[in-house]
């Protein structure tokens, strides 16, 4: 593993970190389904992730029929461009 690797690994979890970053690109929003194809992980683990990032405010849940969309709050808007700002001085050292 990469010098930049580990220490993205050591200092945040990588599926939590992409999926953040994930919703971010998807203009804000995503469908879980999706979310996890995109991070390559099970649905079931998406969903759990996707619910603590709700506890803690970085995400909310917008119903379009029988659809959740998750969506990012402004705290959780501010965080995804910290992780990408991190992985940028990750990439360099």
């Amino acid at each position: 593993m990469k010098k930049s690797g580990r220490l993205y690994s050591l200092f945040l979890h990588s599926k939590p970190a992409e999926m953040l970053i994930k919703i971010k690109e998807g203009n804000g929003d995503k469908y879980a389904s999706v979310l996890a194809k995109e991070v390559d992980c099970t649905y079931s683990h998406c969903v759990r992730i996707v619910q603590q990032m709700s506890t803690l405010k970085l995400v909310e849940f917008r119903r379009a029929g029988r659809i959740k969309i998750i969506k990012l709050t402004k705290f959780g808007q501010d965080v995804a461009v910290a992780i990408e700002n991190l992985t940028r001085v990750f990439n360099r050292g």
